[in-house]
């Protein structure tokens, strides 16, 4: 979220549509904001009965790690709405700015997910809602949200100076945290399930071959990953995973 709007020159392609690079620069604001307020709706859509909707409601007594995650992820949604915002404003030394906090900002989301990650799964346990077993099969989801958080935003921490690669990582860092959203769908079909989750990096991959006349490398790494990561949600019950997971949670029970 710190790309310089006006950084290096350099990118992987170049390509001057034949509206002129000004037309070019408006088309790119207005896909991310477009995009961005997208991804929030599903956010919104995903967590609004399990979440956001007791917000409005009666208090519910849930531990405070709990409400601290829920805080922090909706900021950090808010941040990338932000950050697009002051782009599409054209208020560049702003969005320098803001993108320092945005950076130590991205390591407390990764820390405070990998805290509940296992502190969710182990409650449930000790609540007597779910076995052992259920619970440990369950790490693998946030624990593989986190890992694809942690490569793609450090990635776009790293690229930051490279305009073009930084938005398309960060974009695609949200896109790994709206996993949890879009489980939360109770999508059946595990096809559809995933053409949901990235659905808006494959509106980017669409935008891209629509402007550029290809689909920059940084997307196509970032779906490569998704597609790999996947398939962790056959495995939740796989003795494989089970006997990685059940010790790790152990510790924590």
């Amino acid at each position: 979220m710190g790309s310089p709007e006006a950084g290096s020159q350099h990118s992987s392609y170049q390509f001057v549509p034949a509206g002129g690079a000004g037309d070019k620069r408006i088309g790119d604001r207005l896909f991310y904001s477009v995009i961005s307020i997208a991804l929030f709706l599903m956010v919104l859509l995903g967590f609004w009965p399990s979440y956001f909707s007791l917000i409005f409601g009666a208090p519910v007594a849930r531990p405070l790690v709990m409400h601290a995650h829920g805080a922090i992820f909706t900021g950090w949604m808010a941040l990338l709405l932000l950050q697009v915002y002051l782009i599409a404003r054209g208020r560049v030394k702003a969005h320098r700015r803001v993108g320092k906090v945005g950076i130590a900002y991205g390591v407390v989301v990764l820390c405070l997910g990998v805290v509940v990650s296992f502190a969710a799964p182990a409650m449930h346990v000790q609540s007597g809602n779910w076995p052992l077993d259920q619970a440990a099969g369950f790490m693998i989801l946030p624990l593989g949200d986190m890992v694809l958080f942690a490569g793609l935003f450090g990635a776009a921490v790293r690229l930051r100076h490279r305009r073009e690669a930084h938005k398309r990582l960060m974009l695609a860092a949200t896109i790994a945290l709206v996993f949890a959203a879009v489980a939360r769908m109770e999508i059946q079909a595990p096809w559809l399930f995933f053409l949901v989750w990235v659905s808006p990096l494959l509106a980017g991959m669409a935008y891209d071959l629509y402007r550029n006349s290809r689909i920059h490398p940084a997307y196509l790494i970032s779906f490569a990953m998704f597609a790999v990561a996947f398939p962790r949600i056959f495995l939740q019950e796989s003795e494989l995973w089970l006997g990685l997971a059940r010790p790790m949670l152990s510790a924590f029970l």
